[in-house]
């Protein structure tokens, strides 16, 4: 196998030993893993699941909203996700008067499909390795020649795939920059909500069941994608038509076997494998708890504000699951990291890489440093490293006043342009519809209580770095009750005052006299002065150090199964439907049924709330074609290798069929985006018997059933 397939073989006998089921693999090199996938139950053929020249199950599979996956289940581009993955779209057509959080939706026909503007979802129309291709001509230049004309290499690629087809084309770096992959798309842009079921099912468990094991969780939604007549990408029109695609997903209605074969395919975000000791000491000790405790602050208030109004609830439902995704994962992390004793692992690794460095000169000359420098660069930065985690925690997620200040801060950069060009008025209509749209969804209140709480957090852990002049000199408590009551960015009212009198002297005095206004270009100088200058050197110089280290790899240990870090493009994994005992005592069962709901509802948690119609349907044992042995399953879990970008992502059965779609990890799972063990990691899936189910028989909406392929045995 040539060497920029970069994905070989599996040996057992290595430090860097790992199992079948570890591993993102590129869908174009599927076939260097066609007999160990067959091996192990698969029907498939290479070709079968990714091909260019012919329709395969690659041309089922959506990048949706450029987050997660979704696949396609009908000849009428019906399509499934998470509920979790479709919950913007579905918060921002809910109301009280239409509380589709709380009760659902499901659309009757065609006709009542909603609209979701700015929505997109793409498909792979082919994965090409133009590593060769982007380096022709750099042979002997310097670092900066180099460069420009790997650049301009690149460029013209880009230019020649998307020529006449309205297609986009991009190319990312794999590896570090040892191999380079171009990624053609068809991108759609009408994608319409048609249903989803309530909270109640869609996030039974909220965050209690969050990251865990066993789940109930009936986590999916459905949409269409739309085109126009020639069944083309169109901009959202009246006049569009449901989708034709290449390929749909069957739905399988067999009976399902632990130990069977399942294959996720999908676009997992991020993982960051080849991290060195002391990289992941760091994030172990210091960046995740840090980052752990500000999420804590924001949602003992989010929470508190849900609970005591409905208005609240609906205001920040999406935002609230965004925070406490991220928070209730990373304390996952640390748990197995430390468990599996993860730093002595990667210790050990590090021991026999420089072993073998030390074999021979030519590796030495080579790779003989990467380790030790890498180390030595994490102590040199981590300083500012962390200063960046808690300047994104503060500035991005944590209060919104600094969202809707930053979009005011790009519109008044062109203000003088938009003057000049006639174009300011149309331009302030823009923006005070926006912030209708913002303030929609906000709460005063709510957003100073985090405003307080985060800002004495985040001074307390910078401590002694970076941090704008304001906060080291005036309490958290005093900026809030002066911003609060005063600046344009936390009340609607004052702020479309603002945009409708807008004029040179006002913009002078809201920049001296907004106190709000004033603390966001204060805290933004800072993060960008001091802050991400620091940033861009550790992470070029540390990217360079991981481009050494990875070629070491895969020239040192030939008979290694390596593949390359998730980066949200394509890509396919493989294992098995089954449990696991990921702790002394602990035996996890591979599946979980409706019976596990009522169990659950029961205890009187709220995140376990029901609608009645729930327990009278599980009380009569209604579950019609969707049962399995007189059960009605709800979800189960694989030894598939996940993360984040894999929400949605069907779990396939050995003929190509749908029989469940991902969305989460366990949470002894959540470790595998640093290291995988496949005695613990496994995914977890909604039975696609169960998604039908609920559409059926819960939802009434056995329409949509109908428009699929089903498969039974």
């Amino acid at each position: 196998m040539k060497k920029s397939a970069f994905i070989i073989l599996l040996s057992v006998s290595s430090i860097f030993h790992s199992f079948a089921e570890e591993g993102m693999l590129i869908p174009s090199l599927i076939s260097a893993f066609e007999n160990d996938m067959k091996a192990m139950g698969m029907k498939l053929s290479a070709a079968d699941i990714y091909s260019v020249n012919n329709s395969s199950l690659k041309d089922a599979i959506l990048h949706f909203g450029g987050g997660c996956t979704a696949e396609l289940v009908s000849s009428q581009g019906l399509l499934l996700t998470n509920h979790h993955c479709g919950y913007s779209q579905i918060q921002s057509h809910s109301s009280l008067e239409n509380d589709y959080l709380k009760y659902g939706f499901w659309a009757k026909n065609k006709s009542e499909e909603l609209k979701n503007p700015g929505l997109t979802a793409s498909r792979v129309v082919r994965i090409e390795d133009v590593t060769s291709m982007v380096l022709t001509g750099t042979k002997g230049l310097s670092d900066s020649d180099k460069l420009l004309k790997m650049q301009s290499n690149i460029s013209q690629l880009v230019e020649d795939a998307m020529k006449g087809n309205g297609y986009s084309a991009k190319i990312k770096p794999f590896n570090y920059g040892n191999d380079f992959y171009m990624i053609v798309k068809e991108t759609f842009s009408d994608v319409r909500l048609v249903g989803t079921p309530p909270n109640s099912i869609g996030k039974f468990g909220g965050d209690t069941d969050n990251w865990i094991w066993p789940r109930h969780t009936g986590d999916f939604s459905v949409f269409r994608v739309y085109t126009n007549e020639k069944n083309e990408p169109s901009d959202i029109s009246d006049s569009n038509i449901p989708y034709s695609p290449l390929h749909f997903l069957p739905v399988s209605m067999k009976k399902r076997t632990p130990g069977e074969f399942t294959m996720i395919y999908g676009f997992p975000g991020t993982t960051e494998q080849h991290l060195s000791s002391e990289n992941l000491r760091y994030i172990m000790d210091q960046e995740r708890p840090a980052r752990i405790k500000m999420r804590d602050k924001s949602l003992s208030v989010i929470n508190a504000g849900m609970r005591s109004s409905d208005l609240t609830r609906i205001q920040y439902s999406s935002k609230q699951a965004r925070i406490a995704n991220g928070w209730k994962k990373w304390i996952g992390q640390i748990g197995g990291l430390k468990t599996v004793d993860a730093i002595q692992i990667k210790l050990d690794r590090e021991a026999k890489y420089i072993e073998m460095v030390n074999s021979k000169k030519e590796w030495k000359d080579k790779y003989g440093n990467a380790i030790g420098d890498m180390n030595a660069l994490v102590k040199k930065y981590k300083h500012a490293d962390f200063g960046y985690s808690m300047a994104i925690e503060y500035l991005y997620v944590g209060p919104e006043l600094f969202k809707q200040a930053r979009n005011l801060n790009k519109f008044l950069s062109s203000y003088d342009a938009l003057k000049a060009n006639g174009e300011l008025d149309a331009e302030i209509k823009k923006q005070i519809n926006g912030a209708k749209g913002f303030f929609k969804n906000y709460d005063e209140n709510v957003d100073k209580k985090v405003f307080e709480l985060l800002t004495a957090e985040y001074v307390t852990q910078v401590g002694e770095g970076p941090l704008p002049d304001r906060l080291k000199s005036t309490s958290a408590k005093i900026l809030a009750d002066k911003i609060y009551a005063k600046s344009i960015l936390t009340n609607e009212e004052r702020f479309i005052k603002f945009m409708n009198k807008l004029n040179s002297n006002s913009l002078k005095k809201l920049k001296k006299k907004d106190l709000g206004f004033m603390l966001f270009l204060e805290a933004d100088e800072n993060f960008m002065s001091n802050i991400i200058p620091d940033i861009r050197i550790y992470k070029s110089e540390m990217d360079g150090l991981l481009k050494v280290y990875v070629a070491g790899k895969t020239e040192m240990f030939p008979n290694e199964k390596q593949w390359p870090d998730a980066n949200s493009t394509m890509r396919i994994t493989y294992g098995k439907l089954e449990g696991s005992a990921p702790h002394d005592g602990a035996k996890y069962t591979e599946h979980t049924t409706v019976d596990g709901i009522i169990t659950k509802n029961n205890s009187g948690n709220l995140d376990y709330e029901l609608l009645p119609r729930m327990k009278e349907l599980v009380k009569k044992k209604d579950y019609g074609p969707y049962a399995q042995d007189g059960e009605l399953w709800v979800c189960f879990t694989g030894s598939n290798h996940t993360t984040g970008g894999n929400s949605g992502s069907p779990v396939i059965d050995a003929e190509g069929n749908l029989m469940g779609i991902n969305f989460d990890r366990s949470w002894e799972s959540t470790m595998s985006d640093f290291m995988f063990d496949s005695s613990r990691c496994r995914n977890i899936a909604v039975d696609i018997k169960y998604v039908l189910w609920v559409m059926d028989r819960y939802s009434n909406a056995k329409h949509l059933v109908d428009e699929m392929t089903l498969v039974k045995d």
